[in-house]
């Protein structure tokens, strides 16, 4: 004799099985779905389309402010060497990691030099007229790398670029230096040649001068 409770359990246990079952996929109606804004590709440039990039490090870089007397974070990044194509001049771009602010910008020149940080050899000082902010500055930074070897990199390439750069301007000292030498004895060739004639001119002239100033004296003779 069937109990009152089998019914019971049946219709839990057809409940249950209904729940296990997968639900079945959305169907694909195949309506399309235009989107309500629609966006243009825009052409991004950063201002690194012309340079050659020398040197990619990741690090950490700070700024000495004088008025605070202390170092300043400004910012997690990439910093690079970038070489211009056509002018040859190579500058220092390093940018925030999120928001792609610019924290360094300044040309490499032969007078830069970078030293080690207060014992540290995984950090690097340096002083330079920076323009990230929007405005010519003389700023002091400070530089930190994951590794020392990366810190050894970062100097012996500023030292090698500023190097070339001292070399460049030696040549083109002694190219105008050349051509000003050259320049003279082209110069004094030219007033050699025009001394004589300097010298006879004037006597030719003072003996015109001589018989137009005292016709009847000459007269009289």
């Amino acid at each position: 004799m069937a109990t009152e409770t089998e019914p019971t359990v049946l219709k839990r246990e057809e409940e249950e099985d209904d729940n296990s079952r997968p639900a079945a996929d959305d169907e694909d109606t195949g309506a399309q779905i235009a989107p309500i804004v629609q966006l243009q590709e825009v052409a991004v440039t950063t201002g690194e389309e012309n340079e050659d990039v020398l040197l990619e490090l990741k690090s950490k870089l700070y700024r000495f402010d004088k008025d605070g007397n202390q170092w300043k974070e400004r910012g997690v990044g990439i910093v690079k060497l970038l070489k211009h194509k056509e002018t040859g001049k190579v500058r220092l771009v390093m940018r925030q990691n999120k928001t792609l602010k610019i924290c360094a910008n300044h040309l490499v020149l032969s007078t830069m030099t970078v030293q080690e940080h207060q014992g540290n050899d995984k950090s690097c000082v340096w002083h330079a007229a920076d323009f990230s902010d929007g405005e010519l500055k003389d700023e002091t930074f400070a530089i930190r790398f994951a590794s020392v070897e990366n810190c050894k990199t970062f100097k012996d390439m500023i030292a090698e670029i500023a190097e070339a750069q001292t070399t460049d301007n030696g040549e083109s000292e002694e190219g105008k230096t050349a051509a000003s030498l050259i320049e003279k004895l082209s110069v004094g060739a030219k007033d050699e040649e025009e001394k004589p004639e300097s010298k006879a001119a004037p006597s030719s002239s003072a003996e015109k001068k001589g018989e137009n100033e005292n016709p009847e004296a000459s007269a009289e003779k």
